[in-house]
């Protein structure tokens, strides 16, 4: 039998739990987040539990009663807050409950005049056991106030007042100042709780941010008469960051900086035979002039990334830098560290492939030759960009590196140097995308890209928000350098709006790739993936032809909205609502104003197209119980953060969008009305 019993009234199927606890659940500061599990006893006997927090120095940080939210499955649930990073752990305590048990025997019985005496004599002591503060031993039993404690005494007085009826003694004890008194101070019978389980509370920005990336060669490249290129710097790459911050992004995340090899160095769109000049990918990652712990020297070298990073900072905005772990035929360790690669049966090292792509310019890092050397190697290098002001990495294809490795890595870096976050582009199997959440990655590129139609669209809102949202925290992408999906090709500046609008409403985090300003949406053939890619040419732009085409104005109208509303910067509430149009999606974010600076509700309800070609009608279905907008006509007020323009909203609402005038609306909770005519927009 297990050393480890169950509590005297069992909590079992506990939620959020990794690994049975071996490994800590996802929390963010400040983000209210379910703790579930299923409570049950034996008997009639009421009973309770409460959820309990406790943070990084050990301290009880706050208790909340559990209420059933599937009655007759005896599933509880609580939803609590961390109020700042670290390594927290969570518990829930339950207990017999002896005055809802006497209330309910006490008023049937009465009411049938059976043990009429004794029920109430039971009552009376009750109320001087709660007023004497009897229990206090029990963790989380409170004494009464003086207050709450002399309304206790008067009601075990009335409950042995013969000269009154029964049920006015009954009265006595079951009123609602006494309620009250037994809810904010419940006696605690049978008290037990669970093992405590962790959470690993990251600070906000690991949960809710907007990214930009940028290849810093593009910025400030220019073309010579002869033809001939000179790259950007990381200081002419710095010129363009108030462009980037006035649209109101987080973070700008920087490809990688570092030498590039020659050999085998590929040429315009991955073209096997580079021409003279082309500045190869820079996932091709080393050279004579260094590998992963230097700058490439056409960029200006650490003194231009280093101004690069106080830049950012000055306005706001964190550095992500690509932590790309591969190596060109050109890399120093190549020659260092011939064991840290896979050699083939004709002496040949083995280069990357991800059929049908191949990348003969990449080496892939065999971590089973030398496990030690290689983990030692790679934990310097990410000490050098955090010593230069990094304070993000973005981990190429870290689903074809082990595990563990990512475990022990990531929990060494994450302890040296809290608050740094890492996200894991990892396009791959489900297992694996959460399992590299669970083992220490911050946040998780998703899907989001290959989810087109309604039903697709809500269903992966949902299941990020609710089913995975404890081990992987989503990063939404309309689009990257590697990636164009087809329904990007025709759709023009409405699917970029569109996918634009889904990104930044539907996930916390979410990101665009340097040139969505200008709906570059040509594909290589029939690959998912831009043509003229930037990983092997220079891309410089001109923003200010951008402006026309209203792409930057919604990405600053977006951000805004996501600044001014906590609702959009958490993850796990969202409510889907129904809609007369398969191609209208509807939803709400909303946080509780007990979780927000003002105290008052945040609610938003975005309604958006999802047909970039033509004009779309219909109506939008709201449950306003549900979403506690419930008044006495129905009514409430909305503005939309896109345009301003009010709207008086109600169950049943109509909305038209269309390419031509707007294709979606951000709409906050304002007032409720009471006005009974219909709504028209």
């Amino acid at each position: 039998m297990s050393d480890e019993l169950l509590p005297r009234i069992p909590a079992i199927e506990v939620f959020p739990v990794v690994e049975d606890g071996t490994l800590p659940a996802k929390a963010t500061q400040g983000e209210p987040f379910p703790i579930r599990a299923t409570v049950f006893r034996e008997g009639h006997d009421a009973y309770a539990a409460e959820a309990v927090l406790i943070d990084p120095d050990g301290r009880e940080h706050s208790r909340t009663r559990m209420v059933d939210i599937m009655p007759g499955l005896d599933r509880y649930e609580a939803w609590v807050c961390a109020d700042r990073p670290g390594d927290w752990t969570f518990r829930i305590d339950t207990w017999s409950d002896p005055y809802a048990t006497w209330r309910h025997d006490a008023t049937v019985k009465i009411d049938a005049r059976v043990d009429v005496e004794l029920m109430l004599e039971e009552g009376a002591r009750l109320m001087e056991r709660a007023a004497a503060g009897e229990a206090l031993a029990n963790p989380g039993q409170s004494h009464p106030s003086p207050a709450d404690a002399e309304v206790l005494v008067d009601a075990a007085a009335r409950l042995r007042d013969a000269n009154r009826s029964p049920q006015q003694r009954l009265s006595a004890g079951v009123s609602s100042r006494v309620r009250v008194i037994f809810r904010d101070s419940p006696l605690r019978d049978l008290v037990g709780s669970t093992r405590s389980y962790p959470l690993g509370v990251a600070r906000p920005l690991a949960l809710a941010g907007a990214w930009y990336e940028i290849f810093p060669r593009s910025e400030g490249a220019f073309q010579r008469p002869d033809g001939s290129w000179v790259s950007g710097t990381l200081r002419t790459a710095a010129e363009d960051l108030p462009r980037i911050s006035s649209m109101g992004f987080d973070v700008v995340y920087l490809t990688p900086v570092h030498p590039i090899g020659t050999t085998h160095r590929k040429g315009k769109n991955n073209a096997l035979v580079a021409e003279p000049g082309d500045p190869g990918s820079p996932y091709g990652i080393g050279s004579a002039e260094g590998g992963h712990d230097a700058v490439h020297p056409d960029l200006g070298g650490f003194e231009a990334f280093d101004a690069f990073v106080s830049r950012a900072r000055s306005l706001g905005m964190e550095v992500a830098l690509d932590l790309a772990l591969q190596c060109s035929p050109d890399h120093p360790w190549v020659a260092e560290h011939p064991e840290w690669f896979t050699t083939r049966a004709d002496g040949t090292i083995a280069y990357a492939e991800n059929p049908p792509k191949k990348y003969q310019d990449i080496y892939p890092l065999n971590f089973d030759n030398d496990p030690e050397g290689i983990y030692d190697a790679i934990r310097a290098v990410i000490e050098v960009w955090i010593s230069h002001g990094v304070t993000i990495f973005r981990v190429d294809n870290p689903h074809t590196k082990p595990v563990r490795f990512w475990q022990r890595i990531l929990d060494d870096v994450h302890r040296a140097h809290p608050g740094t976050l890492f996200l894991a582009e990892a396009f791959t199997r489900p297992a694996m995308m959460r399992t590299l959440g669970a083992v220490g990655f911050d946040q998780s590129y998703t899907y989001f890209a290959w989810r087109t139609h309604k039903h697709e669209i809500e269903e992966y809102l949902e299941e990020v928000s609710t089913q995975t949202a404890h081990l992987m925290r989503p990063t939404f992408w309309p689009t990257t350098h590697d990636i164009l999906t087809p329904q990007m090709w025709d759709g023009g500046t409405a699917v970029f709006a569109i996918r634009a609008m889904l990104a930044a409403l539907g996930s916390p985090t979410w990101g665009v790739y340097s040139g969505y300003e200008f709906v570059e949406n040509t594909p290589r053939g029939s690959f998912e993936e831009p043509n003229d890619n930037e990983k092997y040419e220079f891309r410089p732009r001109r923003w200010a032809d951008a402006d026309p085409i209203g792409i930057s104005k919604l990405i600053t109208l977006l951000n805004a909205a996501r600044s001014k509303h906590p609702a959009l910067r958490q993850l796990h509430q969202i409510r889907i609502h129904p809609t007369s149009d398969d191609r209208l999606i509807a939803f709400s974010r909303q946080i509780p104003g007990r979780f927000t600076d003002s105290g008052q509700t945040d609610t938003v309800i975005c309604v958006i197209s999802l047909d970039p070609h033509n004009g779309v009608d219909g109506s939008v279905y709201l449950d306003l119980t549900e979403l506690g907008l419930e008044t006495s006509g129905g009514r409430f007020t909305v503005v939309d953060e896109l345009d301003g323009h009010t709207y008086l909203w109600g169950a049943d609402n109509w909305v038209s969008l269309s390419p031509v005038t707007r294709l979606g609306h951000v709409l906050s909770v304002e007032q409720a009305h009471t006005s009974p005519w219909s709504h028209h927009e």
